[in-house]
């Protein structure tokens, strides 16, 4: 299986992502993953999935600028589909966090408008991002 990486605009950033691990239960099931079925036994999650990183655990979450648990800071997004197999909630993947991107490929959608600025949070240039 390749990677769908459309919503990545540029090659730059793509050498220098970091290994993080995802919370499944922390991300939506057809937006942001694909379940293992008994004709395709590995799940996965989707490239380009938008991640805040999880305070308390550590873990990294789907972003969502109204969270408190850490998740509203914008950490990057899934590099490469990271694949999980049937029970697993914890799953390796790689981060970019440093980039361009074009925002209307981003499965499960992103407003850049909404992202807060934070010293912490990925280094992200947007392309076609939504007008105000």
């Amino acid at each position: 299986m390749t990677a769908n990486r459309d919503w990545l605009a540029s090659r730059h950033g793509t050498d220098s992502t970091e290994t993080i691990t995802l919370d499944l239960t922390k991300l939506t099931k057809n937006t942001h993953y694909v379940e293992p079925t008994a004709a395709q036994p590995h799940g996965y999650v989707r490239s380009g999935v938008p991640v805040g990183h999880i305070t308390a655990s550590g873990l990294y979450g789907a972003y969502d600028p109204a969270a408190k648990d850490g998740r509203e800071v914008f950490a990057g997004l899934v590099y490469a589909e990271a694949p999980f197999t049937p029970g697993v909630t914890k799953v390796p993947a790689a981060l970019f966090w440093h980039g361009t991107v074009n925002t209307a490929k981003i499965p499960g959608g992103l407003d850049p408008a909404k992202i807060a600025p934070n010293p912490a949070g990925a280094q992200i240039r947007f392309l076609g991002a939504v007008s105000a």
